[in-house]
This record gives structure tokens, sequence and C-alpha cells, in this order.
């Protein structure tokens, strides 16, 4: 068979009908995951989006998020073009989430100990404390809290005191800023680019790069002194020490706030869907309170007992599955490559809709219930292969998802055994936004009833 005829047997790729001159613009600007799923359900896992005026390929469902994971998936799919922006406005020479291959590869080296389990380990004490301080500083008693905004403040707080014995919470607002411009202007680019010079962003820009040169001096007296902490920043700068071509000193900034930057939106969106899910679910809200004051009576919390939070971690699992940050991921074709029946040119930018899936009833019966009981053992409805990416696929899966899932953890059950808290009422409908990371409207908000237990402090393992 000729090279022409073999290009002829390929299917044809389906435009996603849509809206005159907009094309499917407006789906996507309102919910990104109910567009690849209807599209998905309509023309099947291969099919092109028109969205800001730009046609896009995208590859969704389980199938995908198998592709992702097979070596040809790897060998098929880069991720560079779609953050070279952002490396270039920065002056960085690489970027975690822009590289591939070896060198991506040992950046996630550098940097995987301070971003799993251990780096918390022995420490649940302290991290229940951290909970404490933001809990008397924004969730207080009567008022009304604007539920993403606090765990904003809280998780940067949460870092902080892991990563540097401080948190710079002076900073929240400006990280926030800084994130919402930079994603929605250099990376998903539904924003001009004139955006990068409002005031808003000058101001926020100046203050973050102000907080990375700060980091950056207080490391380097670390390493002076030879006083590095063993935690990611530390780890960051022993590998500028040692491999100083891996990690340059134009990467720094990137580097030591980049905890920030990557666990200020995503992680506390995340929570606030579990905090909705809990209090909008009849009889789910009384099992975490239960199982969150039998966490805490201990008095010393070991990881085994993070690890049996099996109504809380139901809890979180199905947030991520409902409301998931990575709705989709970015990626650009290295090579002409077959899926599905489709031929994907090279050098084709694309999405790839891994979370398809999870709104799929043959996989989660009744998808649009919040449900933490999928998880148990007896059902595990997320191990079937390929219908639950919570963290994406591929090699760019999230490096933090274990230290995420341990603060996530620790942190839902801390705030319910301590807050009494109920929705604004009873029968309200969690909005969402889609940029620059999806998940609960920055006006979702609960009232704080009142105190369910005292602040007691936890001690450390013996």
């Amino acid at each position: 068979m000729s090279a022409a005829e073999e290009i002829k047997a390929y299917k044809s790729i389906p435009d996603v009908d849509g809206i005159p001159f907009l094309g499917n613009t407006l789906e996507m600007a309102k919910d990104p995951a109910a567009l690849f799923l209807r599209a998905y359900r309509d023309y099947g896992p291969v099919y092109r989006v028109n969205v800001f005026g730009r046609k896009q390929i995208v590859i969704a469902g389980r199938e995908a998020a198998l592709f992702m994971s097979t070596k040809n998936g790897r060998e098929s799919l880069r991720s560079r073009e779609f953050w070279e922006p952002m490396r270039e406005f920065y002056g960085a020479s690489k970027m975690l989430t822009r590289e591939d291959g070896d060198v991506h590869q040992q950046l996630r080296g550098v940097m995987r100990d301070g971003f799993s389990r251990e780096a918390v380990r022995g420490r649940y004490h302290e991290l229940s404390a951290t909970i404490d301080d933001s809990i008397s500083n924004k969730w207080q008693n009567g008022t009304d809290v604007p539920v993403v905004e606090a765990f904003q403040y809280m998780i940067v707080q949460e870092l902080g005191e892991i990563l540097t014995g401080s948190a710079p919470l002076e900073y929240v607002r400006d990280i926030r800023v800084n994130i919402l411009y930079i994603l929605n202007v250099l990376v998903t680019q539904v924003r001009p680019k004139f955006f990068l010079g409002l005031p808003e962003f000058k101001k926020a820009n100046k203050r973050v790069e102000e907080l990375s040169r700060d980091m950056i001096i207080e490391f380097k007296e670390h390493a002076e002194n030879g006083t590095l902490p063993n935690n990611l920043l530390g780890d960051i700068m022993r590998a500028h020490i040692e491999h100083p071509d891996l990690v340059p000193e134009t990467d720094l900034s990137l580097l030591l706030t980049g905890p920030y930057v990557a666990g200020l939106d995503t992680v506390a969106n995340t929570l606030a869907a579990c905090v909705y899910g809990i209090l909008r679910t009849p009889g789910v809200l009384e099992r975490v309170q239960k199982e969150a004051d039998a966490l805490m009576s201990k008095k010393t919390v070991k990881e085994d007992d993070i690890r049996e939070l099996v109504v809380i971690g139901g809890c979180i699992r199905e947030a991520m599955r409902m409301w998931p940050i990575a709705v989709a991921q970015m990626r650009t074709a290295t090579k002409d490559f077959e899926f599905e029946g489709y031929l994907i040119p090279e050098n084709e930018k694309l999405y790839v809709g891994t979370s398809v899936s999870h709104f799929m009833h043959e996989y989660f019966p009744d998808p649009g219930q919040f449900d933490p009981d999928r998880y148990l053992d007896e059902n595990a409805q997320h191990m079937q292969p390929g219908v639950y990416s919570p963290f994406g696929r591929g090699p760019h899966t999230c490096l933090g998802q274990n230290l995420a899932e341990v603060l996530m953890g620790v942190t839902i059950a801390r705030l319910f055994h301590r807050l009494d808290m109920t929705l604004e009422s009873e029968d309200y409908i969690l909005k969402t936004k889609s940029f620059p990371t999806p998940g609960p409207a920055m006006d979702f908000k609960v009232k704080i009833k009142g105190e369910r237990m005292p602040a007691d402090k936890l001690t450390p393992e013996a």
C-alpha cells in the first residue's frame, strides 16, 4: 500500500458544532469539562473545537488517558510550546512544566523528595497548629467566609511553614493576581498580551519578584553557613550549587516560588469543592466529623492514621473527580501519530481531555452525585484503568500529588473537627470558574456557626 493510500485510510476528524463566529468559545469559558464530555458523546475520542478563533484537536476519554501512559504517548506528545511564553517572560532557561525527556526527569529528581509525603512525616502536629492559626485569622465564628480565598491563605501558610519555617501571607494576593494574569495571557492565551501592562499585574508581579529575591538571598545564606534545610527549597539550592547547568541562577526565582504558585490555586480549589460536597450531601458531614474527631483524639497523629481516613479521603477524591483541576492537558504532537484510527499531524497543538471519563455513568454510576464511597475497596470505581485522572497523565503527572493528598486530608480533618459550618443556604448550588484553573467561584462562602472542638494541640511523635 502506498503512503497516499495509507493516509486516506485514516478517519476524518470531525468539527464540533458551535455558534456561528464564536464556535465553542462560550461553552469552553463556562464549563470546559462539559464541552469535552458532550463532544466525546457526539463525536467519539477525537474531534476539533473552535475556541477564540483557534481550531484545536482534542483527544479525549479513557482512550486518551491510557494513551498518555504508553511509550508511544510519551514519544508523541510534548508540552514545550504552551509554556515557552512564560519561560521567556521570566528569563529562565527551563521550567519543569515546559521540559520533556531527560531534562524533565532530572528536574523531577531534584524536587521529588520535597514534594513527597516524607516532607511532612512526623510534622502533623506542626501542620495542625498552622491550620489552627489560619482558622483564627480567616474562619472566625459568626462570619461568612469566602472559602477559596481562605484556603489560599491557609495553603500558603502550610507550605511556608513546611518549606521555610515562615509563611509569606502578605504576598498571597500578589501570587494570586500573578497566576491569574500569567496563565490567562501566556499559557492558555485567553487574554491579550496588553493585559501584562495593566497596573494590577505590574504591581503584583513586582511584589512576587520581591518575594523571590528575598528567598534567594535567604537560601544562599543558608548555603554559605552550611544550614540548608532538608526540604524542597533546600534541595533546589543544593542542585543549583552542585549542578548549575541543570539549575542555573536564572531559574531560581521560578523554582523557589514555584510551590506557592503551584499549590495556592490548585489545592485551594480542591479543598473548597470538597467542603461544598461535604456540606451539600446528606449524611456525609456527620461521617466526616466522626472520622475527624477520631483522628484528632489520638493526640499524636502518624502517617498510618492519615492513610486510614477513608471517608475524608473519599470526599477529597470525589471533589477531584467532580471538579477536576486538570480538565485537559495541553500538548503538541512531536510527530505524526495514529490515535483511535485518526492521524494527528506533527506539530499540531491539541488538548488531551483525560477527565472526560470522570463524568461518564459507564464508569461512575450517577456521576453527578457526590459519593465518597465510590473509593472504598469493595467499589474502587476509580481503579478501572484510565478512568480517573485527577493529577493528569503521562510524564507530567503532578509531582506534588502525594504531598497534596496529605495536606488536604489533615486540613479537612482539622477544619471539620474544629468548626461547625453550613452553606449559605441549604439549596445552594456551587458556581464555578474555568480560568486560569477550574474550580469553585471566588464568591463561594460558608457560614461559621461556632466552634465544635477547642484547638487542643497535637504532640510530636516520640
